[in-house]
């Protein structure tokens, strides 16, 4: 899948000296939002305010395909303090948002999209004075792959639209013997 890059970070790339970075937004329930980059100090885009986390927020390379297939990416925060451990274990964080993106420095408009999926599977490796914590996070088209909860019965379509009777014939058309183009009997 290709991405739409603004013009003007096409021409920061393209410079002869650039300074990338990735930034990461955890939605978690609210107000625990956390947003990372990969640099120093906070740094404020589209009025939210990142938190710098250097080298220590790694992002595994995230692939894309030219098919419509499903690719998560693997965020890993590391030298992550003991005491912000419970946090991590007390917070629910399965099928919240996470974004990833992308950007250079010095450029008004200086980030894109490049991942954009949900919270998955957190794994957490604790050490005696710190520790780091992984995050697996699917990719919204995962939702293509989960079987429907849908019913095609009346009884299902009027619990979703009150008063609707588009479905009040289908039960009766489950044994009902169609003959096309001949002589009924």
């Amino acid at each position: 899948m290709s991405r739409d890059l603004t013009s003007v970070v096409e021409t920061a790339l393209t410079a002869d000296v650039i300074e990338p970075f990735f930034a990461v937004d955890l939605l978690f329930d609210s107000p625990s939002e956390l947003y990372l980059w990969t640099g120093v100090g906070d740094k404020t885009i589209n009025s939210k305010t990142y938190q710098g986390a250097g080298a220590l927020l790694q992002i595994e390379p995230i692939e894309e395909t030219a098919d419509i297939s499903a690719r998560g990416a693997t965020l890993t925060l590391s030298g992550v303090p003991s005491s912000l451990l419970s946090h991590a274990l007390s917070t629910k964080y399965q099928g919240r948002v996470c974004k990833i993106y992308f950007g250079v420095m010095g450029t008004p408009a200086d980030y894109v999209e490049i991942f954009s999926g949900y919270m998955d599977q957190m794994t957490i490796d604790e050490g005696p004075e710190s520790c780091s914590i992984s995050m697996t996070v699917e990719n919204k088209l995962v939702a293509l792959e989960r079987p429907a909860a849908t019913r095609y019965t009346s009884a299902y379509q009027k619990s979703q639209y009150s008063g609707d009777k588009g479905l009040n014939y289908v039960e009766g058309l489950q044994n009902k013997k169609i003959i096309w183009g001949g002589i009924p009997e």
